[in-house]
C-alpha cells in the first residue's frame, strides 16, 4: 500500500493519529481545569507507567485541553543533573504570556514577571554565568530570592495563581520525566504544591513518570500521598488498541481482518508505542486491503528490527557491560519483576557487590525498584529483546 499514505506515527512522544483508550484520563482532567478555575479544591496530578505507554503524548493532550479552556499553560523535562529553577521559570514566563494579553491591567502583569526574573536569576552562581530569562521587567527585590527552592517556588506559583485569579482561569504546569527531579526539587514541589491546595489556588503541576515515582515523592514529603492524583497509565485493551489502528486506517478506506488485529496485539502486547510500531510496518509492507494476518507475519521481523535499533538497542547501549550483565541476568528470570537475591544468584555474586549496577541502571532509567528488594524494566519487552540477543 501507499506509504505516503501511512497513517500511523510511532515516535517518542509523537501523537498517534488516533488518542485511543484515555477517556478516563482527559475527562478527569476537564473535572479538574473546571473545578480549579470555580475555586474549589483539587488536587494535582501525576501519570506514571512505563515507557512506551504514551505518558508523553497524554501530557501534551492534557495541555491542549488546558489551552481549549484559556488557561496558561507551560511545560519542561526534569533533567537529573540540572535543577528546575531555569526550566520552572521559562515554562511559568510562556503561561503567563498566553495568559497576559487578556489582563486589564498590566502593571499587574509586570509586576509578576519581575518575581519571575529574581526567581530565575537566583540559578545563577556568579555574575558570568548569570542566565538572562528574556525577561524586560527589573527583578523584584525579596519575593521569589531566597535562595530556598521551597520557599521561593511556593512564592512564585502562588503569585503565578494570583494573576490567573484575575481572569478567572488557572495555570497548569506539565513536567515530563518527573523521577528525575533532584530530591531538593521534588520536596519544593511537594512544598509549593500543598500550599496552592491549602490557599485554592488555580495552579496545577501535572507531571509524567515511570512507575517509582510515588515512592520518590513519598520519600521526600510523606504526605504527598495526598496532594497528588495518580493515573496509571498502561498498556490498552484490546478494543482500544483495535481502535488505534482501524480507525486511522478507516479514514483511508483500508480495513483489517480479524485475524491480522489478532496477530497485531499478540505482537505489541496493547503498548501504544508498539501498537504504532507495527501498525506502520504492516501498512508498507501490505500488498493491499483488507490488511490480512499473512501481512502481519511478513511484516513482523521488520518492526522488530526497527525496535532492537531505536527502541531497545539506543538504550541497552547506554548500559555498561557490568549493566548489561546485571540486565541479562533480569531477563533470564522472566518479565516480570524479579527479587534483587534472584539476580545475584545468577550471576553467582553477592548482592551487594551489584547494588552500583543495580543504582545505575536505576538512574539511567532502564530499571526501577518496582518494590522494595525488587527491580523491573521501565521499557516493555525488554526482557524478550534481550533474551533474542546474542550472548
Amino acid at each position: 500500500m501507499d506509504p505516503v499514505r501511512n497513517p500511523y506515527a510511532p515516535g517518542a512522544g509523537q501523537r498517534p493519529p488516533e488518542l485511543a483508550g484515555r477517556d478516563r484520563e482527559t475527562r478527569t482532567f476537564d473535572v479538574v481545569l473546571e473545578r480549579v478555575a470555580r475555586g474549589r479544591p483539587e488536587r494535582s496530578l501525576l501519570l506514571t507507567g512505563l515507557r512506551g505507554v504514551g505518558k508523553t503524548v497524554l501530557l501534551n493532550a492534557l495541555r491542549s485541553q488546558a489551552i481549549g479552556r484559556l488557561w496558561g499553560t507551560g511545560k519542561f523535562e526534569a533533567r537529573p543533573d540540572q535543577s528546575i529553577r531555569r526550566p520552572v521559570a521559562a515554562a511559568l514566563h510562556m503561561a503567563i504570556r498566553e495568559i497576559a494579553p487578556r489582563h486589564r491591567d498590566p502593571d499587574r502583569v509586570e509586576a509578576f514577571l519581575g518575581v519571575l526574573k529574581a526567581f530565575a536569576l537566583k540559578a545563577a552562581k556568579n555574575v558570568r554565568d548569570r542566565w538572562q530569562p528574556g525577561i524586560e521587567a527589573p527583578a523584584t527585590r525579596g519575593r521569589a530570592d531566597s535562595g530556598d527552592m521551597e520557599i521561593d517556588l511556593t512564592e512564585l506559583f502562588l503569585d503565578a495563581a494570583s494573576v490567573a485569579t484575575d481572569l478567572g482561569v488557572g495555570i497548569a504546569l506539565f513536567v515530563d520525566e518527573m523521577q528525575d527531579l533532584t530530591p531538593v526539587d521534588v520536596s519544593a514541589i511537594c512544598g509549593a504544591c500543598h500550599e496552592l491546595s491549602q490557599q485554592d489556588a488555580p495552579l496545577v503541576v501535572v507531571g509524567a513518570g515511570l512507575p517509582h515515582l510515588p515512592a520518590v515523592l513519598s520519600t521526600s514529603k510523606s504526605y504527598s500521598e495526598r496532594l497528588f492524583s495518580y493515573a496509571r497509565i498502561d498498556r490498552l485493551d484490546r478494543d482500544a488498541a483495535d481502535a488505534a489502528l482501524c480507525i486511522p486506517a478507516g479514514r483511508e478506506d483500508v480495513t483489517y481482518e480479524p485475524d491480522a488485529l489478532d496477530a497485531l496485539y499478540e505482537a505489541s502486547g496493547g503498548y501504544p508505542y508498539f501498537v504504532q510500531a507495527y501498525g506502520k510496518a504492516t501498512w508498507d509492507l501490505a500488498p493491499a486491503s483488507p490488511i490480512t494476518a499473512p501481512d502481519v507475519k511478513v511484516a513482523t521481523p521488520h518492526a522488530e528490527a526497527e525496535l532492537a535499533v531505536g527502541f531497545f538497542g539506543s538504550r541497552y547501549e547506554r548500559a555498561t557491560p557490568a549493566e548489561r550483565d546485571y540486565m541479562r541476568a533480569m531477563a533470564v528470570l522472566g518479565d516480570e519483576p524479579v527479587p534483587t537475591s534472584e539476580v545475584a544468584k545468577t550471576l553467582e555474586r553477592k548482592p551487594a557487590s551489584l547494588s552500583p549496577a543495580r543504582d545505575a541502571l536505576i538512574k539511567k532509567g532502564l530499571v526501577y525498584a518496582a518494590e522494595r528488594g525488587v527491580v523491573a524494566f521501565t521499557v516493555p519487552h525488554f526482557g524478550r529483546f534481550l533474551r533474542s540477543q546474542p550472548t
